[in-house]
C-alpha cells in the first residue's frame, strides 16, 4: 500500500497557524504570553530545574522573554539554541542576559559562540520547545527544518511545549521517531501528554 506524502498536509497548516499569529492582535497577544509565561514558572519542573533551556522568540512565537529574566533571577542556568552552519544541528550556550545575543540563522536571536558557555550535550535540565502547532499527544508541527526533532532525539531532561490554545489540535501528522513534549502550557490549561510529567509524590497534582 503505497505512503501517503504528508508534506502538502503539514505545509498547508503551517501556512494556516502562521496566519492565525500574525494576525492576532498585540494586546491579545501580550496577555496569552502573561497567562502562559506565569503558568510555566509555577510548574514543579520549573522550580526543580537548575538549568533552563529555550529558544529566544520571534514575533509570532510564545514570548519567552521574561520566563529567561525571571530564570536568570531566580538563579538558574539559561542556555539558549544556536544552529550550527551547514548542518541541522543546534548547540546549547549559556547567557547571563539578553546582551549576549546577536541576530543569527533565520534572523533569530541567538547567543555568541564562545567555547566557555556551551552546554555539554548530555546536559539534562528543563527545556521549552516552540511549535507553531501541537496536538493532544504533544506532537509538535514546527518550521520544518528539523532543529528541534534531532535536539531532542538525544535530549535526556524533561521537555515542556508552548503553545495558544488556539493553536492545539486533535491530532497532528508524525513520523514514528518524533518525540512528543510531556506537558503542554497554553494560556487555557496545562495537558499533560507523556509518562515524565507526573509529579512527585509531595507536590501533588497540577
Amino acid at each position: 500500500m503505497p505512503v501517503e506524502d504528508i508534506r502538502p498536509l503539514k505545509a498547508g497548516l503551517r501556512a494556516k497557524y502562521k496566519e492565525l499569529r500574525r494576525t492576532m492582535p498585540p494586546e491579545e497577544k501580550q496577555r496569552r504570553d502573561t497567562a502562559i509565561a506565569r503558568r510555566v514558572l509555577s510548574l514543579w519542573q520549573y522550580r526543580r530545574c537548575d538549568t533552563l533551556l529555550t529558544y529566544v522568540s520571534t514575533d509570532i512565537e510564545v514570548d519567552t522573554r521574561r520566563i529567561m529574566e525571571r530564570a536568570l533571577a531566580d538563579g538558574k542556568r539559561v542556555a539558549v539554541p544556536r544552529c550550527v552552519p551547514g548542518t541541522r544541528r543546534m548547540e546549547f550556550y549559556l547567557i547571563r542576559s539578553a546582551g549576549d545575543l546577536e541576530p543569527g540563522t533565520f534572523g533569530v536571536l541567538e547567543p555568541r559562540p564562545d567555547s566557555r558557555f556551551l552546554l555539554p550535550e548530555d546536559t539534562d535540565g528543563l527545556c521549552l520547545v516552540p511549535a507553531l502547532c501541537y496536538d493532544w499527544k504533544g506532537f509538535r508541527l514546527g518550521y520544518g527544518k528539523g532543529y528541534y526533532d534531532r535536539f531532542l532525539s538525544g535530549f535526556r531532561g524533561r521537555i515542556i511545549g508552548l503553545c495558544y490554545s488556539s493553536c492545539v489540535r486533535r491530532r497532528l501528522p508524525h513520523g514514528r521517531f518524533d518525540r512528543p513534549v510531556e506537558l503542554l502550557v497554553t494560556e487555557r490549561f496545562l495537558r499533560r501528554t507523556g509518562e515524565k510529567s507526573a509529579a512527585p509524590a509531595q507536590e501533588g497534582r497540577l
